[in-house]
């Protein structure tokens, strides 16, 4: 497992941060455009380490673009869905402090902004995704799963390790990223974008800034692992957080 560095428990206590440097600035590429559709660009930089899957849908119907990296097959997109794929319903909650309060697995919009979940899809609390807090139940559509912290760093040592995976990963150019740089390549096609965090206040933050995504492994009680990119640098970061955090989730094939 990647290292876990301290700065999980600032996260943690006092919510999620993001410094950017005075000398980094924006720039543009020369791209090479795979595949597009309404929702996400699969757009490269040099050549590409993913290939296309095969794409999946989840019990409301909702489509994902899938890509192939290494031995393993990753939505390339944020999951939408409200809904188990044995067709329960994950509660929506909206109003901060029941957020905060409650321990029941919840989804949200960003901002409570409906219009943020055609790119960005939804944030859900480690009760909604794990299953073992949320009675067995599988967040993802049948044959795929929510990956394990193992699994991301599968994903992670395939791209050359945890220091330049972040830039393999990110989406190119600042239709999402409110900047980049010209070693950002999305070499993987898995084509991270910035989503954001609900934290355990019912607070939202790093819209633009920040990508996060839960892992399906508890660190301790009250906290589970995650994997984050951050605009200014170009790391895949293993974390932990507090359960009640609203991240994004990405699926794995089975």
């Amino acid at each position: 497992m990647k290292k876990i560095v301290l700065t999980a428990l600032l996260f943690a206590f006092f919510g999620l941060t993001s410094c950017k440097k005075d000398n980094e600035k924006s720039s543009s590429h020369t791209s090479n455009p795979v595949v597009s559709s309404n929702d996400i660009n699969f757009i490269f930089i040099g050549a590409a380490l993913g290939k296309i899957g095969s794409g999946i849908s989840d019990i409301e119907g909702n489509q994902y673009k899938t890509v192939v990296i290494g031995t393993q097959e990753w939505m390339a997109e944020n999951l939408k869905t409200t809904k188990y794929n044995d067709g329960s319903k994950i509660t929506n909650i909206t109003e901060s402090v029941q957020w905060g309060n409650d321990t029941i697995g919840a989804w949200c919009y960003y901002s409570n902004d409906a219009t943020n979940n055609t790119k960005y899809g939804k944030l859900y609390n480690w009760y909604a995704v794990s299953p073992t807090k949320n009675g067995g139940k599988n967040v993802c559509p049948a044959g795929w799963h929510l990956p394990t912290a193992d699994e991301w760093n599968v994903l992670t040592e395939y791209l050359g390790g945890d220091t330049i995976a972040g830039n393999k990963m990110k989406e190119v150019g600042t239709t999402s990223w409110k900047i980049t740089n010209n070693k950002i390549t999305n070499a993987s096609l898995f084509t991270g974008i910035p989503g954001g965090v609900r934290n355990n206040e019912g607070n939202f933050f790093e819209f633009g800034t920040m990508g996060t995504w839960w892992t399906s492994d508890e660190y301790f009680a009250g906290f589970a692992f995650y994997n984050t990119m951050q605009i200014t640098d170009s790391q895949l970061t293993s974390l932990f957080i507090f359960e009640k955090n609203g991240l994004s989730v990405r699926c794995l094939k089975d």
